[in-house]
This record gives C-alpha cells, structure tokens and sequence, in this order.
C-alpha cells in the first residue's frame, strides 16, 4: 500500500467529537491542540484497525493507539494528554480515490481509541481506511456498506464466530478467515477471557499465557484487549472486513447475570465498578456506533443490522438483562427454568426483538446471539436435565421468542449461536419434547476460535446429545469457524474447522455444509468429511470427553 504523501493528508473535513468525547463524526469542526506526534517514538498502531456495524450509507472505523500495548497501566505507554489522529477512506485499495478525510482526536479518558461514524457513503460498496499519526501510517483496513434499503444486492458472504482463549492456542482459525475475506463477520462473545495465568488450563497445559492478573479494572481489561490484538492474526481478521460484535460472559466475568457475579456466596462489593470497567474498554476496542458509549454499569448492545432487504441481523445481549442463573449455573434439572417470570433478554430488549419480527421484511431474520438456543437435554431418562446457562434455562423467555416469530410469520428465522466450544446444527421447535412437532427455525452454532484446545474428530452421529435430542443434527469438536453464503433462495453453511490450534499455521478444511432453503425451517445436510484419525486425540473417547466438558466447564 502506498505511504500518505503530505499533500495527501491536507485536511479538508475534521472530525467533530461525540457522547463524552468517545466517538467521532465525520463532520467539519476545527482542529483541537494536542502534543505534537513527533513525541511518538515508535508505531502507536500496534493494535491494528477496525471497521463495524454496517449500514447502507456508511461504517465505522476504529484504531486504539498503544506505543507499550502491555504496559501494565493500561495506557498503551502513550503521554497522558490528546492526540490528534488524522484517517482517510477511498473507493481503491491504493488509495487514488479518497473520498473522505479528516482528524479525531484519541483521548486519555478513552484509552486514545478513536471510533469515527461515517454516512452519506455509497450503498452496497467496498472502501478502504487508514489512520497517520506523525510519520506513522497504520496498517489499511477493508470495509463495505450494505445494500440500499430496497435492494436485496447480490449474496453476502457473512462468518461468525465466537471463544477465542488466548492461552489455548494460536489464533489460526482468524487468519484462515480472513484469507475468505467475507463481506460480513459476527463476533457473538467471549473475545477474550478474563483469567490470569494458569487458571483455565487445558489438558497439557497452555500454549501461550495471559500478562497481568485477572482482569478487574480498567487497566486490567485495558491491557488484556491490548493483548489479544497484538496477535497478528486477529489484526488480519479485523482489517479484511467489517465486523458486527457482542459480548458474552468472559469480557467481564465467567457466568455472570446483570449485576450478579459467577460467585455471588463470595462477597464482592466491587463487581459494579469491574463492570462498569470491563464495559467501558469493551467499547474502546471495537467498532462500535456512540449508540454503544457505555454510561456507568449500562451499555447499549442490542441492535439491527440490516443488510438491504435480503437480511436483517439481530444482534442480542444475553447478559446485561438477564436473571441469575437457576440451581447453580451448570447442568441440572432445575424447576427455576421454567418459571414464567424469568428471562433472558430482560424484558425491554425481549419486546424489542419481537416488536423488529412484526415489523420486518426482510429475507432471512438472523439472530446474533450467545447461548445454545435449542434444547440439549443431557439425560436419556425421564428426567430433563439441561445447562441453566444457556436458553434451556430460561424457557418460557425461549417459547415468547420462538412464538413471536411464529406469530409474526417471520419468513427465515435463524440463530446463530457461540459459546460451547463446538459446532452444532439444529432444528427449532415450539414443543421440544415431541419430535413429530414442527420445525420452525434453524440454529447454526460456531465452535471457539481456540477455546478448549485442540479438540478431535468424531463420528456426529455418536454424540449421545444427538440420540436423546433428535432435533440436534450435526455435532463437532474441533475449533474453526462458520461461513455462510447468502441468498435469495437459501443459506448454505460450511463448518470450517483446524486440526490443531496448539501449533501454529494450522490448515482449515470443512467438516460438513448445510442448507437452509428459502420458507423451509431447518437446516439439511449436504457435506459431510469422513473422521480424520489423525485429528483424534490418543485414546479416551473423543465424544465422552466433550460431554464431561461442557457440563462441568469453568
């Protein structure tokens, strides 16, 4: 890529600031006094750039600077004042036609990230973006507009994927993403964890290790996002497209429920001031719209986005809202999960999701969301015993949901489900319990990025989850990622997957495809790759292994 030239850089728009100086416009405002960049000594850029939240007029770029991305300070090792960081956006990669300029300013306060909210773009579009500071030019980034409102605009290649532990292995799985380079990523929680050394280990111990204690400040989840983005294979993911993100459970703390922490027996009388910390550097290291600037403990996460009329994507936060965790968290049969009064969603975000059913008309309805949605019934007796952590726990919040779309007549309703470490496809039902009901919905959920280590191979078909829940169509347990190719007339999905994430530059193949056909619920299988031996791990039962662990994971 070509270096800015300085009369490429004069400056002929300025970035105005927004909600408490977090987030930029692009707008036309003077520009403010800072110390001079040449007081930067070294690449501020370390941690890469970012675009996110698509919409048919424009994006969001992102960059944080961090000259010391580990300092232990949480300040990236930058002065303690303003910098000024000027960005451009052009219509080639070579930057021959820039079409947007302008400088932001990188504050203290919010870490020196800037977050710059473009519109009045062309719809259905790539572009590209880079930031300078001083000499100092960062890596290009890649991003694209959706199609205009009434356009279904051609396929859209969209992935998501979800648990990427950097102490279990390399970050392969976003190198082999962004080398597909789809138009769409959907990050769907637990970007990174929040432990500190050599407490989630995996058998034969971590591949790499976390710097600094468990995170509980904003220092803390400051440096440990600065971490996982000086890996370069995240950097590459982020810089191929624009992303869509939300969290889950360890960007603050495993397990927790609004205001509740995973141990609420032990006293913790900081737990709202380690939220309000983990929320607000959240922010400050994704490409989030000031719509998401956190105030105090609340953060803004549930959102549309909407790509023309071919898709609709409802980005959930299953967290923030939701009541504590029934019997203890893990799997149990537990009489809280059907209580009526319990939700997942809180009861705002839950008359929002089904207020956006009626009111849609797109193609496919897409849920972006974080918890196993269809029922996993662990017990092949009488007895149901389910994860409280998951939707099974709150199941009148799943039937209200299910059924509004249902009731809605919601064309293509689908799921996208993170957060078990391994891929699954199932079919959604209003009455679980009798598998002769309908079918009426599809779920499509991603296995970790690394999260549980390299995983094995395995027969699907031998999983005992998919003989007591014959509505579970498809189960593996190596790390990867989901890609899917959009259309009119169908989803298909690959379920990308590495052989190992405990050495680097793994291959990727695909383990199985599926489709979801236009007005017919659930998803069909279509592809599926033999078990690979070799990908096994050496003795023990590579399915049993994977039951023990997700009933009794941390």
């Amino acid at each position: 890529m070509s270096p800015f030239t300085r009369r490429s850089f004069l400056v002929t728009s300025l970035a105005a600031g927004a909600v408490a100086g977090a987030a930029e416009a692009a707008s036309a405002e003077p520009e403010p006094a800072g110390p001079s960049p040449s007081e930067l000594r070294t690449d501020p850029f370390t941690l890469g750039v970012a675009s996110g939240d698509p919409a048919h007029d424009g994006f969001v770029i992102w960059t944080r600077l961090a000259v010391l991305p580990l300092a232990e300070d949480g300040m990236g090792g930058m002065p303690a004042r303003p910098v000024p960081v000027q960005w451009q956006v052009a219509a080639d990669e070579r930057f021959r036609r820039i079409v947007r300029r302008g400088t932001s300013v990188a504050t203290p306060e919010w870490g020196h990230s800037v977050h710059v909210e473009l519109d009045d773009m062309l719809s259905d579009r790539e572009y590209w973006y880079r930031f300078k500071v001083g000499r100092y030019v960062s890596p290009v980034g890649r991003a694209r507009t959706a199609p205009h409102p009434l356009s279904y605009g051609g396929a859209l290649a969209m992935a998501f994927v979800s648990c990427s532990q950097y102490e279990h292995g390399y970050f392969t799985a976003y190198r082999r993403l962004a080398e597909e380079a789809p138009d769409l990523i959907l990050h769907l929680g637990d970007y990174q964890y929040e432990y500190k050394r050599d407490t989630y280990n995996i058998p034969g111990g971590n591949v790499r290790h976390h710097e600094g204690p468990e995170t509980e400040t904003l220092a803390g989840y400051r440096q440990r996002h600065a971490q996982y983005k000086t890996d370069p294979d995240l950097r590459a993911a982020h810089a191929v497209t624009t992303w869509a993100v939300v969290w889950d459970d360890h960007e603050l703390d495993n397990n927790w429920a609004d205001e509740v922490p995973e141990r609420p027996d032990i006293p913790q009388p900081n737990f709202r001031a380690r939220r309000e910390a983990a929320f607000r550097a959240y922010y400050e290291n994704m490409p989030l719209r000031r719509t998401s600037v956190p105030r105090g403990i609340d953060m803004q996460l549930y959102r549309r986005i909407r790509w023309g009329r071919l898709a609709t994507f409802h980005m959930l936060d299953t967290r923030q809202y939701r009541d504590d965790q029934g019997c203890g968290d893990g799997y149990r049969n537990c009489p809280d999960s059907v209580d009526p009064a319990r939700s997942i969603t809180g009861a705002a975000q839950e008359e929002w999701l089904l207020r956006g059913f009626h009111h849609s008309r797109a193609h496919w309805d897409i849920l972006g969301q974080q918890v196993f949605f269809a029922q996993r019934d662990n017990n092949a007796g009488p007895l149901k015993v389910t994860s409280q952590d998951a939707w099974d726990g709150y199941v009148a919040s799943r039937e209200r949901i299910t059924r509004g779309w249902v009731e809605a007549k919601v064309r293509n309703p689908v799921v996208l489900t993170g957060d078990v470490h391994a891929h699954w496809a199932s079919d959604l039902k209003l009455d679980y319990d009798d598998p002769t009901s309908a079918t009426v919905g599809s779920e499509l959920v991603a296995s970790s990025i690394t999260s549980g280590g390299d995983g094995s191979d395995s027969d699907p078909a031998a999983h005992p989850f998919l003989k007591i829940n014959p509505h579970l169509r498809f189960f593996n347990d190596q790390r990867g990622y989901v890609t899917t190719k959009i259309t009119r007339s169908e989803i298909s999905a690959d379920f990308r997957v590495l052989p190992a994430v405990s050495v680097p530059d793994a291959p990727v193949h695909t383990k199985a495809s599926f489709v979801i056909e236009d007005r017919v619920p659930g998803p069909r299988l279509t592809y599926l790759r033999p078990v690979d031996p070799a990908a096994r791990r050496d003795g023990g039962d590579p399915v049993q292994e994977t039951v023990d662990r997700e009933t009794k994971r941390p």
